[in-house]
């Protein structure tokens, strides 16, 4: 931010607040200018640090600081929305993620499910961009909410340019090597294993250990650039790591009782000749193999969806062209029942087929008996939750920044007929925009 007026807008307007009743969710709020939401989210000291933008053109672009309320749970989280909608007036948007599989142990510090409400808010849309202080007074000592708002907006800095990326070693270890990872693709694809278990995504871990990472925002900032068809989103609840992402894949997005979804699964690389790169979309849209693994993903999101639905309809297939990559998409669109929750459909979706497999539970009972890695929030949920809208991407094409490793993640659905070479070069695709910026690619 270019000057403290803003925060001093928002002080004057906090100290009015102590003059009038107030009750349930308040947010005050002020225009400001601001040139890098992340370059103002890396000066801040405030802790979590989180960054959202949704994969929609003209998507609002969130950063938020601090917290007002947390949830742990996905009932807690309903709970308190359903409290907040029966109080009226303005609701807020809760920010957050779960794990890929919330019943095996995870990261250090990043919890099974997590959303907050955050203390401050700082939202760029089209129009401009606007600083607001979230308060809550339904649950608590009205002093000590109105304390802890004013010590969270006196510790706000000043917008700062982001840091150069600058070039590191790095030592390169995957996991699990080439070898195992032949080993268990042989597994899944073995006949009497398909009866059963017909696609199971397997997934590896590229640990990249250095004396010193580069900044995660920074990073975030440069991968954005060349990802502007996907979700955008960072988070630290620590001041020591991050957790980072450009997933092109949607869970959901609910807008009142209307939710949008996609089965998005099927992969091929991509060249730089045009008549080349149109060749390589129409074999993958032709081929049978990569047909078969985006099927079983829409089979299983319709079937789930089919019981909270009063209506449900399915596109037609095809291709999204991304940097690295290109994949087969199937939009889908229900009406939900009136009564249905984001708790009950986060309950359901999941982890869903593109990432997990089918059947969900036979393909999660392997996972969990041969991967090595955690798989912590990657393949996952990211996104935000309020009372009227949600928007929630799987948290795919993603990095775990700590202060000597980055950690990158990528998948690949073996189903009948998947090569363990060829999978192996699909995931080294996966992660070849963020490798580049490394200066690995």
């Amino acid at each position: 931010m270019q000057s403290t007026h803003p925060i001093e807008a928002l002080k004057h307007q906090l100290d009015t607040l102590c003059e009038t009743a107030s009750k349930g969710f308040i947010r005050l709020s002020t225009p400001c200018q601001v040139e890098s939401l992340m370059g103002w989210l890396n000066v801040q000291s405030v802790y979590p640090r989180l960054y959202w933008r949704a994969r929609d053109a003209g998507a609002i672009e969130y950063a938020a600081l601090g917290v007002v309320k947390a949830f742990d749970s996905l009932g807690g989280l309903q709970a308190d929305l359903a409290a907040l909608a029966d109080i009226g007036g303005e609701q807020p948007d809760y920010f957050g993620g779960m794990a890929f599989d919330p019943v095996t142990p995870g990261w250090q510090h990043f919890p099974g499910c997590h959303f907050l409400l955050p203390r401050i808010e700082l939202r760029r849309h089209q129009t401009g961009a606007t600083l607001s202080l979230n308060l809550r007074f339904d649950d608590r000592c009205p002093e000590a909410e109105i304390a802890q708002a004013r010590a969270c907006l006196a510790a706000l800095e000043e917008e700062q340019p982001l840091p150069c990326l600058l070039p590191h070693v790095y030592q390169r270890e995957d996991r699990p090597s080439q070898k195992e990872w032949a080993a268990s693709v042989a597994q899944v694809t073995n006949p009497d294993h398909l009866g059963h278990t017909p696609k199971v995504v397997l997934s590896r871990e590229t640990c990249l250990t250095t004396r010193e990472t580069p900044n995660p925002w920074a990073l975030l900032a440069r991968w954005q650039v060349g990802a502007t068809d996907c979700f955008h989103f960072g988070i630290q609840l620590t001041p020591h790591e991050a957790f980072i992402g450009c997933p092109p894949e949607r869970l959901y997005k609910r807008e009142g009782r209307h939710l949008m979804t996609e089965a998005l699964a099927g992969t091929t690389h991509r060249v730089r000749d045009a008549q080349q790169d149109q060749a390589l979309a129409d074999e993958l849209l032709a081929d049978k193999k990569n047909s078969l693994e985006n099927q079983c993903v829409y089979q299983q999101l319709l079937t789930q969806l089919e019981p909270h639905s009063s209506q449900v309809n399915m596109g037609e297939a095809h291709i999204v062209k991304l940097r690295s990559v290109q994949h087969i998409r199937r939009l889908i669109h229900a009406e939900l029942h009136s009564d249905v929750t984001d708790q009950q459909l986060l309950s359901v979706l999941p982890p869903t087929p593109a990432v997990g497999g089918v059947p969900r539970e036979s393909a999660l009972a392997f996972i969990r008996q041969h991967e090595r890695h955690r798989r912590g929030w990657y393949a996952g949920v990211f996104g935000s939750i309020s009372h009227a809208n949600s928007d929630l991407s799987v948290a795919i094409r993603c990095a775990h920044v700590g202060p000597e490793a980055i950690r990158l993640y990528a998948g690949a659905g073996i189903v009948a007929g998947s090569q363990p070479d060829e999978e192996w070069r699909e995931l080294d695709t996966k992660i070849a925009d963020i490798m580049s910026l490394l200066g690995m690619g």
